[in-house]
């Protein structure tokens, strides 16, 4: 049996040429990319998702062209959430369409190439040993392949909506040339206050700036003070988002909650952190000349 010491160079296999290529290709389709935000939490159940789904349609309904997205592959939920799910994936001068919501949102996810509910992600291995040894490589590669393989066009921002754990936010930044920033989230709960402190240190060490901390299902129980934690981390804070069960209802029917019930507390409160989301990038535009893709 021979170990990799034992081959030389790649085996002919052209890896490094590969990925030479897939990256060239991913630069190009991100070509009228502005700026890429990712959403990040660290703890599951915090509600990361709605909050993506819901930033997108309050900057889309400010007239921002925008995309979303979905990088979890093993949880996705961002076509459920914006009412695409379904819908067919159509092959345009060598890229995939990312099916567009009522608002323009474009969105690209892998619930859109599972052929069913009950179909899980898979890695083919001889063995489960192997999956799990290659699962992060394969994972990181299928996000290459999302961004390269995707007709994004012309978008203002594209939000990254990333799966749990702290070190999310290190692999996509891997795979993406630059980040104009990254938004955390959290729930009024110690238990993930303590995640969410290991997901700030980790963002605060990627080179795009942390955009802020939000507070997601406020009022639903007593817990810390978010707004201490950020206070605390030297991050800004952009707000708190009341717990509101028709946020929830909406993502279930794959509705723009924003611009259903724009009256209801959590909705203004949504639009006050997408509004602070929006002027955040806006100085990032000005104070770092080329910035666009």
């Amino acid at each position: 049996m021979k170990r990799y010491r034992d081959i030389a160079g790649d085996a002919g296999s052209d890896i490094a040429g590969q990925v030479a290529e897939q990256q060239a290709r991913l630069r190009s389709r991100l070509a009228g990319v502005r700026s890429v935000v990712a959403v990040v939490s660290g703890k599951g159940g915090v509600g990361k998702s709605a909050l993506t789904a819901n930033l997108a349609c309050c900057l889309a309904l400010g007239g921002w062209r925008v995309g979303v997205l979905d990088a979890d592959l093993n949880g996705p939920t961002m076509a459920k959430m914006l009412g695409v799910r379904g819908a067919r994936l159509d092959v345009v001068g060598g890229g995939v369409e990312p099916p567009r919501t009522s608002l323009g949102v474009r969105v690209m996810s892998m619930d859109l190439l599972l052929p069913s509910d009950a179909t899980p992600l898979t890695w083919d291995a001889p063995t489960q040993e192997d999956a799990h040894t290659w699962r992060g490589a394969m994972e990181v590669n299928a996000l290459r392949e999302f961004l390269a393989d995707t007709n994004w066009g012309d978008l203002d921002l594209m939000l990254v909506d990333l799966p749990p754990g702290t070190d999310r936010l290190a692999t996509v930044a891997s795979v993406l040339p630059a980040l104009a920033g990254s938004v955390i989230v959290t729930i009024p709960s110690e238990v993930s206050h303590l995640v969410v402190r290991k997901s700030i240190t980790v963002a605060t060490q990627t080179r795009a700036p942390v955009l802020g901390l939000v507070e997601n299902m406020a009022g639903l129980f007593p817990g810390p003070d978010a707004g201490a934690l950020a206070a605390a981390a030297g991050i800004p804070f952009l707000g708190r988002i009341p717990f509101d069960p028709l946020l929830a209802a909406a993502a279930d029917r794959g509705a723009p909650f924003v611009a259903l019930e724009p009256e209801r507390d959590a909705a203004r409160a949504l639009a006050r952190i997408a509004a602070a989301v929006r002027e955040s990038l806006e100085r990032y535009w000005q104070e770092t000349p080329g910035s666009s893709w």
